[in-house]
């Protein structure tokens, strides 16, 4: 079970610093220091729509944007953070009863 509880809390722990990449690509798209019509720019711009998307659009249904700023990756990471600590307690570190 702690190899179980390890493997989950890595792929969540990967999944959130795609998340991070995500927002820090579309910040350089906005500030125009990447630029879209690259070819490769393109590809890692719809690679990491493909990895976040799912999440983000039921979530986008309850969470509007403030002010013009999508918070729903701030949501999920702290999902995450959440899940992690979850994960933690009941598979990597349970605590026993004696």
């Amino acid at each position: 079970m702690i190899l179980f509880g390890k493997l989950l809390y890595l792929a969540l722990d990967i999944y959130m610093w795609i998340i991070i990449a995500s927002v820090v690509v579309s910040w350089l798209i906005a500030f125009e220091v990447v630029n879209t019509r690259s070819p490769q720019a393109a590809n890692l711009v719809r690679l990491l729509n493909k990895a976040t998307e799912p999440v983000y659009k039921p979530l986008r249904k309850f969470i509007p944007p403030i002010g013009g700023i999508d918070i729903t990756p701030i949501i999920v990471i702290f999902g995450i953070y959440l899940l992690q600590r979850i994960v933690a307690q009941l598979f990597i570190y349970p605590i026993h009863a004696i």
